[in-house]
């Protein structure tokens, strides 16, 4: 009998744990998986799991440090993450499975928040005026399982330059290579995020003869090869961080995902939470300000959840 109890005891404990119930039950933990410290996601995933837990009755959120992209998505499939963020461009190729996916991955979209901007960020005294001068540098192409890193090889190869053999590869976080531009070990790296991305505010004040690359010159090969994900944009990085000349990049739209089996009332519930506390959000980080109805609709290829679609259809 003690064993039975035990064991009951244990499947309960179990069930409280798990995130993907609907709100008001015993209790919903909530994993969302975001990116770097100093990225974008992870701020603004630390403000959203403030909101779900504050917002959706019994619900505790939190947020976790990852790589990014394509690891947030194998965590959602995998059912150790329950909310993540994701670039389109992986995103796309999760559902498809396709390039680094090997099989389509069961994902949904709660709506697309805000665009990322491909930053390629040169160390002071390096000699490069556009990608394809980095031939025979070293290169943090963004960590593994990263969407930097997809999208960093796409411009080198859309460049071409073979980010395998034609350049000294490295796989650095943000907060690393930032830390390796200022102590001089590599030539260059890639970042894709946000504006502003706090890391790189940082570089660019203590080492302000920095330079962000145009990357404008690749976009319409990495169109044409990859995709309509990609996209020009009228933003002048220069401005944002404060350095001299024009600067225009390639950009890539953010979107929301969760497991495919999330039931429909909690992925409602997430995406009446992400509208109704937008101004808090906004006040995390500015590119919650972003959040639009209309445009958060726009996830293709990628599906819509149910529950998600139920809260536009009643937004008219």
């Amino acid at each position: 009998m003690k064993r039975i109890f035990a064991i009951l005891a244990a499947t309960v404990l179990a069930a409280a744990g798990c995130g993907g119930g609907g709100a008001g039950g015993s209790g919903n933990r909530l994993s969302i998986a975001t990116g770097g410290t100093t990225g974008v996601y992870y701020v603004y995933g630390g403000g959203l799991a403030k909101q779900l837990s504050a917002n959706i009755a019994n619900t505790q959120a939190t947020a976790s440090v990852t790589s990014a992209s394509v690891e947030n998505i194998k965590l959602l499939a995998s059912g150790k993450a329950d909310i993540g963020f994701a670039q389109a461009d992986t995103a796309a190729d999760a559902v498809n499975g396709k390039d680094t996916f090997t099989s389509k991955q069961p994902v949904k979209a709660i709506a697309r928040l805000y665009d990322n901007y491909a930053h390629l960020v040169v160390a002071p005294g390096v000699s490069a005026s556009k990608a394809a001068d980095l031939k025979g540098k070293r290169v943090s192409l963004g960590p593994a399982n990263s969407g930097t890193q997809v999208v960093a090889r796409r411009i080198l190869q859309s460049a071409g330059i073979n980010p395998d053999t034609d350049i000294t590869k490295q796989q650095l976080s943000i907060t690393e290579a930032v830390q390796a531009v200022k102590d001089g070990t590599i030539d260059a790296f890639f970042w894709v995020g946000g504006l502003p991305t706090a890391g790189i505010t940082d570089l660019a004040t203590s080492k302000p003869n920095i330079k962000i690359l145009d990357t404008g010159d690749v976009l319409a090969k990495m169109q044409s090869t990859y995709g309509q994900q990609y996209s020009g944009h009228d933003v002048d990085l220069s401005s944002v961080y404060k350095l001299s000349g024009t600067i225009k990049t390639v950009v890539i739209p953010n979107v929301l995902l969760v497991p495919s089996e999330m039931s429909d009332q909690l992925a409602y519930d997430i995406t009446r939470t992400l509208f109704e506390k937008k101004a808090e959000l906004s006040a995390v980080h500015p590119e919650a300000k972003k959040l639009d109805v209309k445009l958060a609709q726009e996830v293709a290829p990628v599906q819509l959840h149910p529950g998600a679609a139920r809260y536009y259809k009643e937004k008219g």
